[in-house]
C-alpha cells in the first residue's frame, strides 16, 4: 500500500486495510477517508450487507460480512491479508436497550472474534471504538478523568467496558498492536441517525434543514460531549499512525471536543435558521444520559499522541447546514 500523492506519511503499513461495519456513521466516512489516505483498492470495506447507496463504497472492494462468522472473516484476511483491520459494527446504545442479549452478543463476541482472527493471521494493528458509556451514574459528571469510577448501566456500557479490558489483555498477552477511543457523540451530514443516545444532534440539523420543527427526546438542559465527524476520523488516523511508543494507554482513549445542549445546539441553528423551533419530550434516552459524562478530559490523549481538535458548536454548525443544503433535493 502506498500513500496518495501529497500524503506527508513517511512510513505507510504495506497490505490493506479492512473496514468491518462499514456501512454506519462512523464506517462510510472512515472508509472514504482511508481511501483517500492510500490507494483506494488497498481499503476493504465490509459489512453485513450492502449500503443503502452503493455509490457511497464505490471507491473500491466491498465485502458481505457478519463479524459474528469466523470462517468468513478469515477467509476475507487470508484473500485480503491485511496489515489493519477497523472494527466498527456494534448494536448502539438505545438499540441495544431494546435487545439486550443481542446487543452483547454483537459488541462483544464480534470484538473477541476479531482479536483472534488478528493474533491467528498475524494483523499488525487493529482499531476498536470505545465510548463515553462506559461512565456511569457514579462518575463524575464534568472533566470525567482518564482513569475514574468506570459502572456502566446499559447493555452498550457494560460491553465496551468488556471490550476495552479485552483489548488491553490482547496486548499485553499477545503483544497485538490494538488502539482504541472513548468516542462522545458524533455528528456528520454523510449518514442518518443510527441508534445512539447523542443522535438527536444529528437529526436535529436535518429537521431544521427541511423546514420542520424538531421534538427532542432529552431534556433542553443535558449537557453531553459530542464531536464533529471531520475531528473524529482525524483522531482515528491520528491514532492509528502514532508511533507504538507513544501509545501509553490500552483500554482506550479519552476524546473530547466540545460539549452542550438541546437547548444550545438549538441557538446555534437558529443564528442560521431563525425560524428553526424545538419542543421537548424526554423518552428513556434521558436515563441513559443522565449516567454520562457531561464533559471530557483527554488530556493524556493531548499528551501521548498530540490530539487537538479542529471544530466548536458555532463552527460546525455552519459547515453542517451548508453540507446539508448541498445534498438536498433541487
Amino acid at each position: 500500500m502506498t500513500p496518495t500523492p501529497g500524503d506527508t506519511e513517511t512510513t505507510v503499513l504495506p497490505g490493506s486495510v479492512l473496514v468491518i461495519g462499514a456501512c454506519g456513521q462512523l464506517g462510510l466516512e472512515l472508509v472514504a477517508a482511508l481511501r483517500q489516505r492510500y490507494e483506494p483498492n488497498c481499503v476493504v470495506a465490509a459489512d453485513v450487507r450492502p449500503p443503502k447507496n452503493p455509490e457511497l463504497l464505490a471507491g473500491g472492494p466491498f465485502e458481505l460480512l457478519d463479524v459474528l462468522d469466523r470462517s468468513r472473516l478469515d477467509k476475507l484476511i487470508r484473500q485480503y491479508r491485511p496489515k489493519q483491520i477497523y472494527h466498527l459494527a456494534a448494536l448502539l446504545s438505545a438499540t441495544a436497550e431494546k435487545n439486550p442479549l443481542f446487543g452483547w452478543q454483537l459488541n462483544m463476541d464480534g470484538l473477541l472474534i476479531v482479536l483472534e482472527a488478528a493474533v491467528a493471521h498475524g494483523v499488525a494493528q487493529v482499531y476498536w471504538p470505545s465510548s463515553i458509556a462506559v461512565f456511569g451514574p457514579d462518575t463524575p459528571r464534568e472533566n470525567t478523568p482518564q482513569v475514574t469510577i468506570m459502572n456502566p448501566n446499559t447493555v452498550y456500557g457494560i460491553s465496551k467496558l468488556a471490550g476495552e479490558q479485552w483489548c488491553e489483555w490482547y496486548h499485553r498477552k499477545h503483544g497485538l498492536d490494538v488502539r482504541s477511543l472513548r468516542y462522545p457523540g458524533l455528528i456528520g451530514y454523510k449518514s442518518l441517525p443510527g441508534g445512539g443516545t447523542t443522535d438527536y444532534a444529528v437529526d436535529i440539523y436535518h429537521k431544521a434543514i427541511a423546514g420542520e420543527n424538531y421534538e427532542c427526546f432529552l431534556e433542553e438542559d443535558t449537557y453531553l460531549p459530542m464531536m464533529y465527524m471531520p475531528d473524529a476520523l482525524k483522531a482515528t488516523l491520528d491514532l492509528m499512525h502514532a508511533p507504538a511508543e507513544q501509545i501509553k494507554v490500552r483500554t482506550s482513549y479519552n476524546l473530547g471536543a466540545m460539549s452542550f445542549s438541546p437547548a444550545e445546539i438549538t441557538a446555534a441553528i437558529q443564528q442560521h435558521v431563525p425560524d428553526f423551533k424545538v419542543s421537548y419530550k424526554p423518552d428513556g434516552r434521558q436515563q441513559i444520559a443522565n449516567s454520562w459524562p457531561a464533559s471530557i478530559d483527554d488530556s493524556k490523549a493531548r499528551q501521548d499522541w498530540g490530539w487537538q481538535p479542529d471544530f466548536d458548536l458555532e463552527k460546525m454548525t455552519a459547515d453542517m447546514l451548508v453540507h446539508l443544503k448541498e445534498l438536498q433535493p433541487a
